[in-house]
């Protein structure tokens, strides 16, 4: 595993760094011809690196000519008998040109992405690329749904500046990493059969899991917040009340996550780090009010997600969430690209 972090933290730089002409030469050489790319809303998913050039890389590098990728996190492992390599950072770059209808503003932009890249036999076999469109929007000057209850924003790097993981860790290490945010999820599952309150969430066992000082930082439309009180005031309290997930027996909820698919592809720990996500991992209800102000519909929705966590003193002090708000409002029937269109016109008729 270590060698294939080493080759992809260089080969997954260079592919930023790369001219347009060079793009399909590198991307050849580090995934499989056919390898599967799920992408943020609204590049969703495809087949084959054809594609992925055409809809996803080329216009990238067309919007940002200067283009380079700052990972936060770079760690990996193995799940079910699969190589994968997560990671998070941002792509920066002088926006020059429109993307994804976006007008360009010339200024510098940062383009955050979770990434999550399945190995086979040395290359890229499947991708799970969360860009956050929407903060990328906001940079741009525009913002179609209510305020985020949380900061806006760059996130942080790791406190202690080691994420990213280019040596051998501790399996006993990266095991109990894994096992503790899966302990902690146990907390979450449990609670969902409960209805939220903000006491009942201050004091539930999740509690003995988070670091004093924890950091919780969200996708943008949600934002960033500090301490368990944070975390709950911005985002877990919110969330909570406006979906509700599967209720009933470990059964019942199984099988209502499997018509949706829904479920972990990926839980790994490597060192201090560990990572869980799916595509989709969460199935829900959005029976209540208030998140991204939105009016309750009454349907059922599924979310793109990956976490990230920094494991620290023995607690979780850090947990990174990309998550692909686009296509969770388009479920709810805010499409915002086609929202934003009017004011993108706009923005192109002044530039």
């Amino acid at each position: 595993m270590l060698a294939i972090k080493q080759k992809f933290y260089q080969s997954l730089a260079k592919l930023a760094d790369v001219s347009i002409n060079d793009t399909q030469a590198l991307l050849t050489n580090i995934a499989h011809e056919n390898a599967q790319w799920r992408v943020a809303h609204p590049m969703n998913e495809m087949e084959g690196n054809s594609a992925a050039l055409a809809t996803v890389f080329l216009p990238l590098k067309a919007a940002l000519p200067d283009l380079e990728r700052r990972d936060l996190i770079f760690v990996g492992g193995e799940y079910e008998g699969r190589q994968y390599i997560a990671t998070i950072g941002h792509y920066c770059g002088t926006f020059k040109n429109n993307w994804l209808t976006i007008p360009a503003n010339g200024q510098s932009m940062h383009l955050r992405y979770g990434e999550i890249y399945e190995i086979k036999d040395g290359k890229i076999i499947q991708a799970n690329l969360l860009w956050d469109v929407l903060d990328f929007i906001r940079q741009a000057g525009f913002w179609p749904i209510a305020p985020s209850c949380g900061a806006e924003g760059m996130w942080f790097g790791p406190r202690t500046a080691d994420g990213i993981v280019l040596h051998e860790t501790s399996a006993a290490l990266s095991e109990a990493s894994i096992a503790q945010t899966l302990a902690m999820h146990k907390t979450l599952f449990d609670f969902d059969q409960m209805t939220p309150t903000r006491d009942g969430l201050l004091t539930m066992p999740q509690q003995t899991f988070w670091h004093p000082k924890m950091m919780w930082y969200g996708p943008s439309g949600i934002g960033t917040a500090r301490g368990l009180l944070g975390f709950i005031d911005k985002h877990q309290l919110p969330f909570r009340s406006a979906f509700q997930r599967p209720k009933g027996t470990p059964e019942q909820i199984a099988d209502e996550k499997a018509k949706y698919k829904a479920g972990h592809y990926i839980r790994i720990g490597d060192g201090d780090y560990s990572v869980t996500g799916g595509w989709p991992s969460v199935c829900a209800l959005h029976y209540g009010g208030g998140f991204a102000g939105m009016p309750p519909t009454g349907r059922n929705v599924t979310m793109r997600v990956m976490d990230f966590y920094h494991h620290h003193q023995g607690l979780i002090r850090e947990n990174w969430v990309p998550l692909d708000m686009l296509d969770l409002l388009n479920q709810m029937g805010l499409d915002v690209m086609d929202r934003l269109h009017d004011q993108f016109q706009r923005g192109q008729y002044n530039n």
